[in-house]
């Protein structure tokens, strides 16, 4: 059995019945609107932030969810849609998980609106239910998305960034809807509870893990075969890099800043610079600060009593820095 099988086991019913709801909660009357979301909706990934709504909000009340779970399940599915159809229009990109993004097929002016009706309704379910808790931990992960994505965008520009200025990239770009889902998951069956706090620290130490382990894909893995250096190309600065910069000598560092900001598109000089890193412990360092993530989010499980959804969380942080791509 495939692990994400495996890992959603304990939930199957409710994800079952997630599908269903999800569906209605973006129905309209308009009929591009429908064939679009319909288009969006057969093309699922493998829905990993439902999953960790539902496997949290079961494991913190011994094993209940109530139509709030649904409901801000359905929410965070919504918005993080419309910030993915927003990003492959700001990335002028034609692909999404092997599939034409909405703006190759139907341009960016539709998917922008496309990507605002999302969020408009992931709004309206949670304010047309009272559900102004749950709405207010999904609103604050959208700000703080936004504000990672542009300090990123300032950041590479100069190639300044420290580790710590990296971590708070990544806190805000990809751990804070994590953090999101397992927080909004608590708060959905034991409102205003210390699990709430808990579990977004959880959901924020697994997503802190998953970025280094994309991160680390740039430089090569074994089901990608050889590396990538897509993230040097786009002059991303991620932790191996961040690392050989601050430890080697200033003549090597020039070099390598050198060859970012002026010979990233040199597909020989690219792979020098990933030699150079992987030759330098890059890679070493960011798998044992992922490690670390890891091992304090599990820390963090051990607080609750044994269930099949604690085990599938377990599987769940484990499959995070063990995936193949």
């Amino acid at each position: 059995m495939k692990i994400t099988e495996q890992i959603k086991q304990p939930i199957a019913y409710e994800m079952d019945l997630f599908e269903q709801k999800f569906r209605l909660a973006m129905a309209s009357k308009v009929a591009l609107l429908n064939r679009i979301t319909h288009y969006i909706v057969n093309r699922k990934g493998k829905q990993m932030r439902p999953m960790f709504v539902f496997l949290v909000a079961k494991m913190v009340s011994n094993g209940e969810v109530k139509d709030r779970t649904y409901r801000g399940a359905s929410v965070i599915e919504l918005i993080h849609t419309a910030t993915l159809v927003h990003d492959d229009v700001v990335d002028d990109s034609n692909k999404r998980r092997g599939f034409f993004s909405i703006n190759a097929l139907w341009k960016n002016k539709i998917a922008v609106l496309i990507g605002d009706y999302l969020l408009s309704k992931g709004l309206l379910l949670s304010i047309d239910n009272n559900d102004f808790d749950l709405l207010k931990i999904i609103s604050v992960a959208v700000r703080e998305m936004s504000e990672g994505e542009l300090l990123q965008i300032e950041k590479a520009r100069r190639l300044d960034i420290t580790e710590t200025i990296y971590y708070e990239i990544i806190r805000q770009k990809t751990a804070t809807l994590i953090a999101a889902c397992c927080s909004l998951g608590a708060a959905s069956v034991k409102p205003d509870s210390q699990e709430v706090e808990t579990m977004r620290k959880f959901g924020e130490l697994i997503g802190m893990a998953f970025q280094i382990k994309d991160d680390l894909f740039d430089y090569g893995s074994t089901s990608i075969g050889k590396p990538t250096g897509i993230d040097i190309k786009e002059q991303k600065m991620t932790l191996p890099l961040i690392h050989v910069l601050n430890t080697v000598s200033n003549k090597e560092k020039k070099w390598l800043i050198n060859s970012i900001k002026n010979h990233n598109k040199d597909k020989k000089r690219v792979n020098e610079v990933i030699a150079f890193v992987k030759d330098n412990g890059g890679l070493e360092y960011a798998v044992k600060k992922m490690k670390a993530f890891q091992s304090e989010a599990l820390q963090i499980l051990q607080q609750f009593p044994d269930s099949d959804y604690k085990s599938s969380l377990e599987l769940m942080v484990n499959y995070v820095i063990e995936r193949k791509k």
